[in-house]
């Protein structure tokens, strides 16, 4: 019955892993960008040449791959006042969240998904939310997640399943899973065309790719990429 995925594809190491995921296990698979006035918004280019490149160079997946959906949330950033959205230094706020936290973000990101899901006749949503390396954002959290399965699949009156293939692995595990998917050349394939930077920089190469090298995601993906070498010896 579930064969039919709608993965939320941002052009990060997260989202692209998950894509894989996905276009390994249903028979057709589209996809959906959110626009919502991010400061790496050079996510929405690299995703564009993520799906352009597996289409190219993944002819199994390709012939799995179906339309891409970008949608303008531009409203989320005027209402929200965070790292993330406006040029601010990255640091935790009182209650202990990061200020890169965007309240509201995955809710929205996963409802908006659900309604093109129920026009398009896809009943999985997948995303690449974590709650083992990650922020501590509260809308990334498990029960958060089943919780909104619950309420979507009630709300749309459809069968919906929320799918989260690396709740439960830590980044060096994810960096695994991309050479499980897809063997060492889709590893590189995401470290040369993701992005994960909270600032936008795509200017510096490390080993891991692109990035800062400073803010929370590139220090996460990069200490994720350097155990993943230690145990494959690359």
């Amino acid at each position: 019955m579930h064969n039919k995925a709608l993965v939320l594809f941002s052009g990060g190491q997260d989202s692209t892993t998950c894509l894989a995921w996905a276009l390994e296990r249903y028979e057709h698979v589209e996809t959906i960008g959110f626009d919502y006035g991010q400061r790496h918004e050079i996510e929405l280019e690299c995703r564009i040449n993520i799906l352009q490149e597996i289409r190219n160079r993944f002819p199994n997946w390709a012939k799995r791959l179906g339309e891409d959906h970008v949608l303008d949330l531009k409203l989320l950033g005027q209402i929200s006042d965070t790292a993330m959205t406006v040029e601010k230094t990255i640091e935790f706020e009182k209650n202990g969240l990061p200020n890169t936290f965007v309240p509201g973000r995955n809710l929205l990101f996963f409802t908006f998904a659900a309604a093109i899901a129920y026009r398009r006749g896809l009943s999985v949503l997948v995303g690449g939310m974590c709650e083992t390396d990650y922020s501590g954002y509260p809308d990334c959290r498990d029960n958060t997640l089943k919780s909104l399965q619950v309420s979507l699949g009630l709300g749309m009156d459809l069968p919906l399943v929320i799918e989260t293939p690396l709740m439960w692995l830590d980044k060096k595990q994810t960096w695994n899973l991309a050479k499980d998917l897809g063997g060492p050349g889709f590893v590189e394939f995401v470290q040369e065309e993701t992005h994960t930077c909270y600032l936008g920089d795509r200017q510096r190469r490390h080993e891991w790719g692109y990035g800062c090298n400073d803010c929370p995601a590139c220090e996460l993906r990069r200490t994720g990429f350097e155990a993943f070498q230690r145990d494959n010896d690359v």
